[in-house]
């Protein structure tokens, strides 16, 4: 709530690269509508692929991961849960659909924060419940030693903190006085701040990011994955994250670190969805196509399974047929044998 009250108290001023991220932002919302509209089935798919993309990447982005063979029946099916990691994603896709349901409808109150917690984090025991003791962010120092980065607000204070953040939310959407991108961004910073669970604060921010954004009049996360966009930027993620929250409790921080970079991430997002949509027309399937794109993604020799990282809704033997239909086109080579074998782009140098 500290970056809130600074942008009612007119304290900030706007850097020249936050005003270039709003301006390519709004050029892209005008063209949402237009994407929207070209293919129904095609924008289903890639809803599909975004809501598969954000449950597995928000949880690894928390070191919690499922096995690859499991990703489509976890997020779609309704499968009996192996672990914990998988009642997360599961977890994690409930939250999701909600956000998608219901969108701007679903208020930004402290009930929708709690319920988000309590649905990503799979009914775990205190799972919509604020933490109970004081959460710190510890740093591992090179030499071994451990020094406390970052102390979040304290268990008796977080519940008023969380009601402030929402109440300055709403009061700055209707005042209309700086852009609702930089107070959805500010909100964000402000809830990580605040910490105000045991833990699966970064995983609610990420829904909250979502939810805000459908606020905003944002559509982009239901067709690209936001949080597949910032585990890609994951350290960049973190270093603003940091840099951004050091004296926060004393209304010292700077707050444009991070704005700029969840501003980013969405600018980012359109793109993403700019270039999709450039190639509605195009006969292949759509499958097909995410398939291909995820292997003109890759730098280096690449194997079944780093595709299938990044194209959570393909099978892997769907994955395995294309690649031979790439190979039989003279487009990639394989250039190993087994279950691990690898594949490169024809053309790439070993």
């Amino acid at each position: 709530m500290k970056t809130l009250q600074l942008i009612q108290q007119h304290a900030l001023s706007i850097p020249m690269t936050v005003s270039w991220y709003l301006s390519d932002i709004g050029r892209a919302q005008g063209l949402q509508d237009l994407f929207t509209r070209q293919s129904p089935q095609k924008l289903k798919v890639l809803r599909e692929h975004a809501i598969a993309q954000s449950s597995v990447s928000s949880n690894r982005i928390e070191g919690v991961e499922i096995d690859q063979t499991r990703i489509g029946t976890v997020v779609f099916g309704r499968p009996a849960l192996k672990d914990r990691d998988e009642e997360e994603v599961a977890g994690y896709r409930n939250a999701l659909n909600l956000i998608h349901e219901r969108g701007a409808v679903l208020a930004v109150s402290e009930e929708t924060i709690l319920s988000l917690h309590k649905l990503s984090r799979g009914e775990i025991w205190d799972a919509g419940q604020y933490k109970d003791k004081p959460i710190d962010i510890i740093e591992r120092l090179p030499n071994g030693d451990h020094r406390v980065r970052f102390r979040s607000v304290s268990p008796a204070k977080t519940p008023a903190h969380i009601r402030k953040l929402v109440e300055l939310w709403g009061d700055q959407i209707c005042a209309h006085t700086i852009s609702p991108l930089i107070l959805l961004a500010a909100f964000n910073l402000d809830f990580l701040c605040i910490h105000p669970f045991r833990d699966g604060n970064g995983r609610v921010s990420r829904l909250l990011l979502l939810l805000t954004c459908y606020h905003v009049g944002i559509d982009v996360g239901r067709y690209v994955s936001l949080e597949r966009l910032i585990e890609d930027n994951k350290e960049r993620y973190y270093e603003t994250l940091q840099i951004s929250s050091k004296g926060w409790h004393e209304s010292k921080h700077d707050p444009w670190p991070y704005i700029g970079f969840l501003l980013f991430i969405i600018k980012k997002a359109y793109d993403e969805l700019e270039e999709r949509a450039g190639r509605i027309a195009a006969p292949r399937g759509e499958k097909t196509e995410l398939v291909e794109q995820a292997v003109q993604s890759f730098l280096t020799d690449f194997s079944v399974a780093d595709v299938e990282r990044l194209c959570p809704s393909v099978s892997r033997d769907m994955i395995r047929h294309l690649l031979r239909k790439l190979k039989d086109r003279g487009l990639v080579e394989c250039v190993g044998r087994g279950p691990g074998a690898k594949w490169r782009k024809k053309g790439n140098t070993p």
